[in-house]
Protein backbone atom coordinates (compact mmCIF):
# COMPACT_ATOMS: atom_id res chain seq x y z
CA UNK A 1 0.00 0.00 0.00
CA UNK A 2 1.11 3.30 -0.86
CA UNK A 3 1.61 5.51 2.46
CA UNK A 4 2.66 9.29 3.09
CA UNK A 5 3.94 9.76 6.21
CA UNK A 6 3.69 13.31 8.20
CA UNK A 7 5.71 13.56 11.34
CA UNK A 8 6.88 10.56 13.37
CA UNK A 9 5.34 7.74 14.82
CA UNK A 10 5.96 6.76 18.56
CA UNK A 11 9.12 4.62 18.29
CA UNK A 12 9.92 1.44 15.78
CA UNK A 13 9.88 -1.97 15.57
CA UNK A 14 13.06 -3.83 16.28
CA UNK A 15 14.47 -6.71 14.69
CA UNK A 16 11.93 -9.82 14.17
CA UNK A 17 12.27 -13.03 15.82
CA UNK A 18 14.59 -15.58 14.26
CA UNK A 19 12.63 -18.17 12.57
CA UNK A 20 10.84 -21.45 14.62
CA UNK A 21 12.63 -23.87 14.84
CA UNK A 22 11.24 -27.21 12.59
CA UNK A 23 8.96 -29.63 13.85
CA UNK A 24 7.38 -25.95 16.03
CA UNK A 25 3.56 -25.69 15.69
CA UNK A 26 2.99 -23.28 13.16
CA UNK A 27 1.48 -19.82 13.45
CA UNK A 28 -0.64 -17.41 12.14
CA UNK A 29 1.15 -14.34 10.19
CA UNK A 30 -1.03 -12.10 12.52
CA UNK A 31 0.52 -13.45 15.54
CA UNK A 32 4.62 -13.20 15.75
CA UNK A 33 7.00 -14.47 18.43
CA UNK A 34 8.74 -12.49 21.17
CA UNK A 35 12.38 -12.86 22.01
CA UNK A 36 14.15 -13.27 25.49
CA UNK A 37 17.46 -11.41 24.20
CA UNK A 38 18.61 -8.36 25.81
CA UNK A 39 17.25 -5.23 23.38
CA UNK A 40 13.99 -6.36 22.65
CA UNK A 41 11.99 -4.52 25.35
CA UNK A 42 9.50 -2.36 23.15
CA UNK A 43 9.04 -5.32 20.16
CA UNK A 44 8.41 -7.91 22.88
CA UNK A 45 5.78 -5.36 24.45
CA UNK A 46 4.10 -5.01 20.97
CA UNK A 47 3.88 -9.15 20.54
CA UNK A 48 1.94 -8.81 24.03
CA UNK A 49 -0.25 -6.25 22.80
CA UNK A 50 -0.83 -8.31 19.63
CA UNK A 51 -1.95 -11.51 21.30
CA UNK A 52 -4.50 -9.63 23.88
CA UNK A 53 -5.63 -8.06 20.25
CA UNK A 54 -5.63 -11.49 18.78
CA UNK A 55 -7.14 -13.85 21.71
CA UNK A 56 -8.92 -11.54 23.96
CA UNK A 57 -8.62 -11.59 27.49
CA UNK A 58 -5.66 -13.65 28.60
CA UNK A 59 -3.21 -14.72 31.50
CA UNK A 60 -0.22 -13.97 31.83
CA UNK A 61 0.53 -17.80 31.77
CA UNK A 62 -1.60 -18.25 28.60
CA UNK A 63 0.52 -14.80 27.11
CA UNK A 64 4.01 -16.79 27.74
CA UNK A 65 3.10 -19.84 25.96
CA UNK A 66 1.43 -17.42 22.92
CA UNK A 67 4.55 -15.29 22.58
CA UNK A 68 6.91 -18.12 23.66
CA UNK A 69 8.43 -15.42 26.34
CA UNK A 70 9.42 -16.87 29.97
CA UNK A 71 7.42 -16.04 32.90
CA UNK A 72 9.56 -13.58 34.30
CA UNK A 73 9.44 -11.11 30.88
CA UNK A 74 5.98 -11.20 30.55
CA UNK A 75 5.38 -10.64 34.11
CA UNK A 76 7.59 -7.37 33.71
CA UNK A 77 5.82 -6.01 30.60
CA UNK A 78 2.34 -6.51 31.79
CA UNK A 79 4.06 -4.30 34.77
CA UNK A 80 4.65 -1.90 32.19
CA UNK A 81 1.84 -2.00 29.55
CA UNK A 82 -0.49 -1.52 33.03
CA UNK A 83 1.40 1.12 33.87
CA UNK A 84 1.18 3.20 30.55
CA UNK A 85 -2.90 1.96 31.22
CA UNK A 86 -2.75 0.48 27.71
CA UNK A 87 -4.01 -2.93 29.25
CA UNK A 88 -6.69 -3.23 32.24
CA UNK A 89 -7.50 -6.61 34.64
CA UNK A 90 -10.35 -8.22 34.56
CA UNK A 91 -11.95 -10.43 37.36
CA UNK A 92 -10.40 -13.03 38.32
CA UNK A 93 -11.08 -16.38 36.97
CA UNK A 94 -12.10 -19.27 39.31
CA UNK A 95 -13.00 -22.65 39.33
CA UNK A 96 -9.20 -24.06 38.83
CA UNK A 97 -6.61 -25.69 41.09
CA UNK A 98 -4.18 -23.10 42.67
CA UNK A 99 -4.57 -19.04 42.62
CA UNK A 100 -7.18 -17.59 40.44
CA UNK A 101 -6.22 -16.30 36.95
CA UNK A 102 -6.60 -12.77 36.21
CA UNK A 103 -6.95 -12.07 32.39
CA UNK A 104 -5.41 -8.94 30.90
CA UNK A 105 -6.98 -7.11 28.31
CA UNK A 106 -6.37 -4.18 26.05
CA UNK A 107 -8.00 -1.17 27.30
CA UNK A 108 -10.20 0.43 24.93
CA UNK A 109 -9.29 4.07 26.05
CA UNK A 110 -5.28 3.30 25.47
CA UNK A 111 -5.11 5.01 22.65
CA UNK A 112 -7.08 6.27 19.47
CA UNK A 113 -6.48 6.91 16.09
CA UNK A 114 -8.56 9.08 13.32
CA UNK A 115 -9.47 7.64 10.26
CA UNK A 116 -10.79 9.73 7.01
CA UNK A 117 -12.21 8.34 4.28
CA UNK A 118 -12.71 10.88 1.14
CA UNK A 119 -14.59 9.06 -1.40
CA UNK A 120 -16.70 10.28 -4.33
CA UNK A 121 -19.57 11.19 -3.41
CA UNK A 122 -18.88 10.88 0.56
CA UNK A 123 -16.47 12.22 3.06
CA UNK A 124 -16.79 9.89 5.94
CA UNK A 125 -14.86 10.50 9.44
CA UNK A 126 -14.08 7.67 12.52
CA UNK A 127 -12.54 7.53 15.88
CA UNK A 128 -11.25 4.57 16.74
CA UNK A 129 -10.19 3.44 20.20
CA UNK A 130 -7.30 0.75 20.99
CA UNK A 131 -9.74 -2.57 20.23
CA UNK A 132 -10.92 -0.55 17.08
CA UNK A 133 -14.24 0.18 17.81
CA UNK A 134 -15.66 3.45 16.12
CA UNK A 135 -15.99 6.25 19.04
CA UNK A 136 -17.26 9.04 16.86
CA UNK A 137 -18.76 8.92 13.17
CA UNK A 138 -19.33 11.43 10.69
CA UNK A 139 -20.34 11.91 7.26
CA UNK A 140 -21.30 14.30 4.55
CA UNK A 141 -22.73 13.74 1.68
CA UNK A 142 -21.98 15.30 -1.84
CA UNK A 143 -22.28 15.36 -5.99
CA UNK A 144 -18.63 15.19 -6.63
CA UNK A 145 -15.82 16.61 -3.80
CA UNK A 146 -14.24 19.76 -3.75
CA UNK A 147 -10.74 19.85 -2.56
CA UNK A 148 -11.36 23.69 -1.03
CA UNK A 149 -14.67 22.51 1.23
CA UNK A 150 -13.57 19.01 1.30
CA UNK A 151 -10.16 20.03 3.10
CA UNK A 152 -11.93 22.67 5.31
CA UNK A 153 -14.43 20.57 6.55
CA UNK A 154 -11.81 17.78 8.03
CA UNK A 155 -10.00 20.64 9.59
CA UNK A 156 -13.23 21.58 11.11
CA UNK A 157 -13.41 17.97 12.55
CA UNK A 158 -10.07 17.65 13.55
CA UNK A 159 -10.30 20.52 15.98
CA UNK A 160 -13.77 18.99 17.07
CA UNK A 161 -12.39 15.61 17.69
CA UNK A 162 -10.04 16.58 21.07
CA UNK A 163 -13.51 18.09 22.41
CA UNK A 164 -15.44 15.56 22.12
CA UNK A 165 -13.02 12.67 23.40
CA UNK A 166 -12.20 14.95 26.66
CA UNK A 167 -8.58 16.27 27.04
CA UNK A 168 -7.31 12.79 29.20
CA UNK A 169 -8.02 10.79 26.22
CA UNK A 170 -6.94 13.11 23.24
CA UNK A 171 -3.65 12.85 24.74
CA UNK A 172 -3.37 9.46 23.39
CA UNK A 173 -4.30 10.40 19.79
CA UNK A 174 -1.82 8.97 17.72
CA UNK A 175 -2.34 9.16 14.21
CA UNK A 176 -4.84 10.37 11.10
CA UNK A 177 -4.98 7.86 8.52
CA UNK A 178 -6.71 9.42 5.00
CA UNK A 179 -8.32 6.89 2.36
CA UNK A 180 -9.04 7.97 -1.39
CA UNK A 181 -8.92 6.81 -4.68
CA UNK A 182 -5.89 7.35 -6.60
CA UNK A 183 -7.34 8.97 -9.04
CA UNK A 184 -10.06 11.38 -7.94
CA UNK A 185 -9.47 13.53 -11.41
CA UNK A 186 -10.28 10.23 -13.41
CA UNK A 187 -13.79 8.90 -14.76
CA UNK A 188 -15.74 11.98 -14.33
CA UNK A 189 -17.42 11.93 -17.51
CA UNK A 190 -19.20 8.48 -16.00
CA UNK A 191 -20.20 10.47 -13.42
CA UNK A 192 -21.20 13.79 -15.17
CA UNK A 193 -18.95 15.35 -13.28
CA UNK A 194 -17.22 18.77 -15.39
CA UNK A 195 -13.82 18.14 -16.09
CA UNK A 196 -13.11 21.64 -14.57
CA UNK A 197 -13.80 20.41 -11.14
CA UNK A 198 -12.31 17.35 -11.37
CA UNK A 199 -9.38 18.20 -12.57
CA UNK A 200 -9.04 20.32 -9.52
CA UNK A 201 -7.47 17.20 -7.95
CA UNK A 202 -4.91 16.79 -10.28
CA UNK A 203 -1.42 16.95 -8.22
CA UNK A 204 -3.31 17.34 -5.16
CA UNK A 205 -0.83 15.84 -2.11
CA UNK A 206 -3.82 14.06 0.35
CA UNK A 207 -1.55 13.90 3.02
CA UNK A 208 0.26 16.84 3.04
CA UNK A 209 -2.98 19.00 3.13
CA UNK A 210 -4.20 17.04 6.43
CA UNK A 211 -1.07 16.90 7.58
CA UNK A 212 -1.12 20.95 7.47
CA UNK A 213 -4.14 20.75 9.98
CA UNK A 214 -2.85 18.42 12.80
CA UNK A 215 0.52 17.81 14.59
CA UNK A 216 -0.62 14.23 14.71
CA UNK A 217 1.40 11.69 12.10
CA UNK A 218 -0.54 11.33 9.28
CA UNK A 219 -0.59 8.28 6.60
CA UNK A 220 -2.29 8.39 3.38
CA UNK A 221 -3.50 4.73 1.68
CA UNK A 222 -5.81 4.26 -1.36
CA UNK A 223 -9.38 3.56 -0.26
CA UNK A 224 -9.73 -0.06 -1.17
CA UNK A 225 -6.83 -0.95 0.02
CA UNK A 226 -7.94 0.35 3.42
CA UNK A 227 -10.53 -1.61 3.36
CA UNK A 228 -8.91 -4.50 2.54
CA UNK A 229 -6.22 -3.50 5.42
CA UNK A 230 -10.42 -3.64 7.55
CA UNK A 231 -11.09 -7.05 6.40
CA UNK A 232 -7.74 -8.08 7.40
CA UNK A 233 -7.37 -7.07 10.92
CA UNK A 234 -10.95 -7.02 12.40
CA UNK A 235 -12.77 -9.72 9.43
CA UNK A 236 -12.14 -12.82 7.51
CA UNK A 237 -8.15 -11.71 7.04
CA UNK A 238 -8.07 -13.65 10.29
CA UNK A 239 -8.59 -17.47 9.52
CA UNK A 240 -8.33 -16.39 5.47
CA UNK A 241 -4.35 -16.22 4.04
CA UNK A 242 -5.01 -15.06 0.58
CA UNK A 243 -7.37 -13.05 -0.68
CA UNK A 244 -9.05 -10.99 -3.54
CA UNK A 245 -11.00 -8.35 -1.79
CA UNK A 246 -13.41 -6.36 -3.91
CA UNK A 247 -15.38 -3.51 -2.51
CA UNK A 248 -18.85 -2.15 -4.44
CA UNK A 249 -18.87 1.51 -3.98
CA UNK A 250 -19.40 3.98 -6.71
CA UNK A 251 -17.32 2.22 -8.40
CA UNK A 252 -15.46 -0.85 -7.34
CA UNK A 253 -12.30 -1.32 -6.64
CA UNK A 254 -10.32 -3.96 -4.58
CA UNK A 255 -7.08 -5.29 -2.49
CA UNK A 256 -5.19 -8.13 -2.74
CA UNK A 257 -3.52 -9.91 0.36
CA UNK A 258 -1.17 -12.89 0.37
CA UNK A 259 0.29 -14.71 3.21
CA UNK A 260 -1.87 -12.31 5.42
CA UNK A 261 0.44 -9.14 3.88
CA UNK A 262 -1.74 -6.73 1.60
CA UNK A 263 0.31 -6.35 -0.93
CA UNK A 264 0.25 -2.89 -2.43
CA UNK A 265 2.29 -3.21 -6.29
CA UNK A 266 5.05 -0.51 -6.93
CA UNK A 267 2.63 2.18 -6.98
CA UNK A 268 0.48 1.25 -4.34
CA UNK A 269 -2.42 0.20 -6.82
CA UNK A 270 -2.51 -3.37 -6.86
CA UNK A 271 -6.21 -5.19 -6.53
CA UNK A 272 -7.24 -2.39 -8.83
CA UNK A 273 -10.04 -4.07 -10.02
CA UNK A 274 -12.18 -1.32 -11.33
CA UNK A 275 -9.72 -1.15 -14.10
CA UNK A 276 -9.55 -4.96 -15.53
CA UNK A 277 -10.53 -5.39 -19.13
CA UNK A 278 -14.14 -7.17 -19.35
CA UNK A 279 -12.82 -9.03 -22.69
CA UNK A 280 -9.68 -9.02 -25.27
CA UNK A 281 -9.49 -6.07 -27.33
CA UNK A 282 -11.20 -5.91 -30.54
CA UNK A 283 -9.30 -4.40 -33.64
CA UNK A 284 -9.39 -0.84 -33.53
CA UNK A 285 -10.76 -0.74 -30.23
CA UNK A 286 -10.97 -1.18 -26.34
CA UNK A 287 -12.86 -2.96 -24.09
CA UNK A 288 -15.39 -1.62 -21.20
CA UNK A 289 -13.24 -2.01 -17.80
CA UNK A 290 -14.89 -3.99 -14.81
CA UNK A 291 -16.43 -0.61 -13.00
CA UNK A 292 -18.51 0.18 -16.16
CA UNK A 293 -20.29 -3.27 -15.16
CA UNK A 294 -20.06 -4.21 -11.74
CA UNK A 295 -20.43 -0.72 -9.92
CA UNK A 296 -22.93 1.06 -7.92
CA UNK A 297 -22.96 3.82 -10.12
CA UNK A 298 -24.53 0.90 -13.04
CA UNK A 299 -27.26 0.19 -10.94
CA UNK A 300 -28.31 4.00 -10.06
CA UNK A 301 -28.26 4.45 -13.24
CA UNK A 302 -30.81 1.54 -14.22
CA UNK A 303 -33.17 2.80 -11.68
CA UNK A 304 -32.77 6.17 -12.65
CA UNK A 305 -33.54 5.58 -16.05
CA UNK A 306 -36.94 3.75 -14.82
CA UNK A 307 -37.93 7.01 -13.25
CA UNK A 308 -37.36 5.28 -9.46
CA UNK A 309 -35.62 7.12 -6.59
CA UNK A 310 -31.62 6.35 -7.41
CA UNK A 311 -30.81 6.42 -3.39
CA UNK A 312 -32.71 2.88 -3.19
CA UNK A 313 -29.44 1.33 -4.62
CA UNK A 314 -27.47 1.94 -1.48
CA UNK A 315 -30.59 0.94 1.04
CA UNK A 316 -32.67 -2.33 1.39
CA UNK A 317 -34.86 -0.53 -0.80
CA UNK A 318 -33.41 -1.94 -3.69
CA UNK A 319 -34.86 -5.93 -3.31
CA UNK A 320 -38.08 -4.71 -3.30
CA UNK A 321 -40.51 -3.74 -5.97
CA UNK A 322 -40.16 -1.46 -7.84
CA UNK A 323 -36.79 -1.44 -7.77
CA UNK A 324 -36.17 -5.11 -7.48
CA UNK A 325 -36.29 -6.16 -11.33
CA UNK A 326 -33.54 -3.66 -12.41
CA UNK A 327 -31.81 -5.04 -8.87
CA UNK A 328 -31.83 -8.41 -9.82
CA UNK A 329 -30.33 -7.61 -13.80
CA UNK A 330 -27.82 -5.68 -11.93
CA UNK A 331 -26.71 -8.35 -9.48
CA UNK A 332 -26.74 -10.90 -12.74
CA UNK A 333 -24.09 -8.51 -14.65
CA UNK A 334 -22.16 -7.42 -11.68
CA UNK A 335 -21.86 -11.25 -10.89
CA UNK A 336 -20.27 -12.32 -13.94
CA UNK A 337 -18.13 -9.65 -14.03
CA UNK A 338 -16.93 -10.07 -10.78
CA UNK A 339 -16.88 -13.77 -11.45
CA UNK A 340 -14.62 -13.14 -14.71
CA UNK A 341 -11.91 -11.10 -12.20
CA UNK A 342 -12.09 -14.01 -9.77
CA UNK A 343 -11.45 -16.18 -12.59
CA UNK A 344 -8.12 -14.43 -13.60
CA UNK A 345 -7.07 -13.44 -10.48
CA UNK A 346 -7.29 -17.35 -9.26
CA UNK A 347 -5.58 -18.75 -12.18
CA UNK A 348 -2.26 -15.86 -11.53
CA UNK A 349 -2.46 -16.11 -7.66
CA UNK A 350 -4.06 -19.28 -6.38
CA UNK A 351 -6.33 -17.49 -3.68
CA UNK A 352 -8.14 -19.47 -1.14
CA UNK A 353 -10.78 -16.89 -1.68
CA UNK A 354 -12.43 -13.37 -2.61
CA UNK A 355 -14.08 -11.50 -0.48
CA UNK A 356 -16.98 -8.86 -1.45
CA UNK A 357 -18.26 -5.90 0.68
CA UNK A 358 -19.40 -2.45 -0.01
CA UNK A 359 -21.87 0.25 1.00
CA UNK A 360 -24.83 -1.98 -0.30
CA UNK A 361 -27.30 -3.35 2.45
CA UNK A 362 -26.23 -7.06 3.97
CA UNK A 363 -29.39 -8.45 1.85
CA UNK A 364 -28.22 -7.14 -1.13
CA UNK A 365 -24.56 -7.82 -0.72
CA UNK A 366 -25.60 -11.67 0.15
CA UNK A 367 -27.38 -11.76 -3.05
CA UNK A 368 -24.36 -10.56 -5.21
CA UNK A 369 -22.16 -13.39 -3.54
CA UNK A 370 -24.66 -15.40 -4.75
CA UNK A 371 -24.31 -14.01 -7.77
CA UNK A 372 -20.81 -14.23 -8.34
CA UNK A 373 -20.84 -17.92 -6.78
CA UNK A 374 -23.26 -18.55 -9.72
CA UNK A 375 -21.37 -17.17 -12.56
CA UNK A 376 -18.14 -19.25 -11.69
CA UNK A 377 -20.00 -22.22 -12.74
CA UNK A 378 -19.56 -21.38 -16.25
CA UNK A 379 -15.66 -21.58 -16.17
CA UNK A 380 -13.64 -25.14 -16.51
CA UNK A 381 -11.77 -25.15 -13.37
CA UNK A 382 -9.68 -27.62 -14.70
CA UNK A 383 -5.74 -27.15 -13.57
CA UNK A 384 -6.92 -24.42 -10.95
CA UNK A 385 -8.44 -24.07 -7.54
CA UNK A 386 -11.61 -22.84 -7.30
CA UNK A 387 -11.98 -19.88 -4.50
CA UNK A 388 -14.50 -19.30 -1.95
CA UNK A 389 -16.12 -16.24 -2.42
CA UNK A 390 -17.54 -14.91 0.73
CA UNK A 391 -19.25 -11.68 2.13
CA UNK A 392 -16.82 -8.98 3.80
CA UNK A 393 -17.96 -8.41 7.31
CA UNK A 394 -16.95 -4.64 8.15
CA UNK A 395 -19.19 -3.47 5.56
CA UNK A 396 -20.05 0.82 4.61
CA UNK A 397 -17.27 1.97 7.33
CA UNK A 398 -14.51 -0.10 6.24
CA UNK A 399 -12.40 1.77 4.38
CA UNK A 400 -12.84 4.66 7.44
CA UNK A 401 -11.75 2.23 10.09
CA UNK A 402 -9.26 0.71 7.80
CA UNK A 403 -7.20 3.77 7.76
CA UNK A 404 -7.64 4.70 11.21
CA UNK A 405 -5.94 1.20 11.50
CA UNK A 406 -2.59 2.19 10.29
CA UNK A 407 -1.47 4.55 13.28
CA UNK A 408 -2.52 2.24 15.27
CA UNK A 409 -0.44 -1.06 14.26
CA UNK A 410 2.47 1.73 13.13
CA UNK A 411 2.82 2.36 17.11
CA UNK A 412 1.63 -0.95 18.52
CA UNK A 413 2.00 -3.46 16.78
CA UNK A 414 5.32 -5.93 16.14
CA UNK A 415 5.09 -6.09 12.27
CA UNK A 416 3.69 -2.48 11.44
CA UNK A 417 4.56 -3.53 8.15
CA UNK A 418 1.87 -6.20 7.96
CA UNK A 419 0.24 -4.01 5.30
CA UNK A 420 3.04 -1.46 4.46
CA UNK A 421 5.13 -3.09 2.73
CA UNK A 422 6.51 -0.13 -0.02
CA UNK A 423 10.54 -0.74 0.12
CA UNK A 424 13.16 1.86 -0.27
CA UNK A 425 13.41 3.84 -3.67
CA UNK A 426 9.66 3.08 -4.28
CA UNK A 427 7.52 5.69 -6.07
CA UNK A 428 5.37 7.64 -3.74
CA UNK A 429 2.64 9.57 -4.80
Amino acid sequence: MQTRRAGQARGGAARREPAAQAGAPAQSPLQPRGSNQVGMRQFNERVVLQALRLHGPTSKADLARLTHLSSQAVALIVERLLGDELVVKRSPTRGRVGQPSVPLALNPDGAFSVGVHIGRRRLETVVLDFVGNVRERSGTAYRYPDPSAVFAEIGGRLDRIPAALGVARARRLHGVGVAAPLALDRWQALLGVEPSLAARWAGVDIAAEVGRMTHLPVEFAKDTAAACVAELVAGRGRSIRSFLYAFVDTFVGGGLVLDSHLRPGIRGNAGALGSLPLQRAPPGGRPGQLLSEASLFDLERLIERAGLDPGAAADGRALLDPWRPHTERWVAETGRALALACVDAACLLDLEGVIVDGVIARPLLERLVAGVERALEDYDWEGVSRPAVLAGTVGADARAIGVALLPLYANFAPDSDLFLKVGPGDERR
